[in-house]
């Protein structure tokens, strides 16, 4: 038998999963100003990037999941 979650339990495992996102794209990003403080600008570029387009594809993931209601 399968159990099922109510919309409350639901919501509160999305909000823990949603908040490892923000985390390792901040670490993506806050280690490219690190690179690019401490060795080369390009690298620590490559690094910021990376972690912005890791927050955009994580924004596409909220707006096409979840319907914002105004």
């Amino acid at each position: 038998m399968k159990k099922r979650l109510s919309e409350q339990q639901e919501f509160e495992i999305m909000k823990l999963v949603l908040d490892k996102f923000l985390w390792i794209g901040f670490i993506i990003l806050s280690f490219g100003v690190y690179q690019m403080a401490i060795s080369s600008f390009a690298n620590g570029l490559v690094w910021f990037t990376a972690g912005i387009i890791f927050l955009i594809l994580f924004i596409i993931l909220m707006v096409k999941e979840y319907e914002i209601v105004r």
